[in-house]
């Protein structure tokens, strides 16, 4: 076992939610002082009673749905939170990237915010320097480097922050999901590069809604549910928990509307639900069967026209691809109330349960509006009449099981 890294002990985050928010001038210090502590509103806990121990070389996964504390949990563990309970103790420098552009300073150029961040890690100029190149070539910014950080977009922000907390050598770093702004490439450079951390001996936290990456990167998984741990252990068995664990997602329709309002405030979703061809709902269809996910979506703000985007996963988490209606339909969809239905083909998948994650988002400048993760699934069984069935009944393995044409010639 190799040396303790990071000890955490009932961890707990409370918020207060409403209540008075001044103070009366012509009353007293005391009342005062009782009015702000007393000040009512609903108690929130964030986080609560969150306990785990980590090793040097260690890289726990941390996942859950949106609002389960994943995030307050690692502003609590860099510092930028304190906790309302429990304690922690992390050995070494520790390195985070929790949000685009978090330990920038907008006016400083690339090269100085380098500088910056390695001197806040107590870094030697020298140390930094030695870097410089490493960081500027994973990045990909050289262009831009001695440009200030506030003319970057929100990818060249990611490039450039994870490049800077993954190279400077801290014993601890801290990842969000904040690499969903990148492309697919550098999110595959990414995780070779944590990687590649990870077998230096450094300790990895990585919050991610990508399954494949968790069971990829990390040695252990934590799951938290309403800002508490439900399930801490091996990555392959607790991400497959929580795909299943979603019972809400299980049936054949949902309404979001009557949820509290989420992102940015452009636009929202309304309404889901699985439909067979007939109109019908349904929440299990046969591998020979077409069926689709029906859509409502609302855009609230003038001058935006997002489109929705859908991303199916296996019941293991591996994700299968990302699907929206195309440029060919427009590039998004005006103020109002808007309904669409993306058809997914019969004789394609194989039989399981396949998860939908949402996102509303602009392409031009892209931007994501609103994400909801693990929201629907749908139970795909097999049919005897399948034409890609197993001759001998036997499972056929794969996450998906796409008909195709085969050409065959006689010698």
């Amino acid at each position: 076992m190799g040396a303790r890294m990071m000890t955490v002990e009932g961890i707990g985050k409370e918020y207060r939610i409403g209540g008075p928010r001044s103070i009366d001038l012509r009353g007293g210090l005391k009342q005062n002082i009782d009015k702000l502590l007393n000040r009512g509103g609903e108690h929130f806990w964030a986080v609560r009673d969150v306990s785990f121990q980590l090793d040097r070389g260690d890289a726990l996964g941390i996942i859950g749905r949106n609002g389960a504390g994943k995030s307050t949990l690692l502003k609590i563990l860099s510092r930028i939170t304190v906790p309302t309970k429990g304690r922690f103790t992390i050995e070494g420098r520790v390195s985070s990237l929790l949000e685009v552009g978090t330990g920038f300073h907008p006016e400083l150029s690339g090269r100085e915010n380098i500088f910056l961040n390695g001197t806040i890690l107590g870094m030697r100029r020298n140390e930094v320097r030695r870097k410089f190149d490493e960081i500027v070539d994973f990045s990909g910014v050289e262009r831009f480097i001695d440009t200030p950080v506030k003319h970057y977009s929100s990818g060249q922000k990611v490039r450039l922050a994870f490049a800077v907390a993954a190279h400077l050598e801290p014993e601890v770093l801290i990842i969000d999901e904040v690499l969903a702004v990148g492309d697919a490439e550098f999110q595959r450079k990414c995780l070779g590069k944590m990687k590649d951390v990870a077998g230096h001996g450094r300790t990895i936290l990585f919050v991610s809604h990508n399954m494949s990456a968790i069971n990829s990167l990390c040695k252990s998984c934590l799951l938290l549910d309403n800002g508490q741990v439900e399930a801490i252990g091996d990555p392959g068995h607790i991400t497959t928990l929580y795909m299943n664990h979603n019972d809400e997602a299980s049936s054949g329709s949902r309404d979001f509307s009557a949820l509290p309002m989420s992102g940015d405030g452009v636009g929202r979703l309304i309404a889901m639900r699985w439909t067979d061809e007939e109109g019908a709902t349904v929440d299990h269809a046969p591998v020979t069967r077409r069926f689709g996910l029906e859509i409502e979506h609302e855009v609230i703000q003038e001058g935006h026209s997002p489109q929705p985007v859908i991303m199916l996963y296996s019941s293991k988490g591996e994700h299968i691809f990302t699907t929206f209606p195309g440029i060919d339909r427009g590039m998004g969809y005006g103020k109002g109330r808007h309904t669409t239905t993306v058809w997914f083909p019969a004789d394609l998948f194989n039989e399981d349960t396949y998860y939908v994650s949402f996102w509303l988002a602009t392409w031009l400048p892209f931007k994501i509006h609103q994400i909801h993760e693990n929201i629907m699934n749908i139970k795909v069984l097999d049919d005897l009449d399948s034409p890609t069935r197993s001759p001998s009944y036997a499972k056929i393995r794969g996450v998906i099981r796409p008909r195709l044409d085969w050409d065959v010639t006689a010698s």
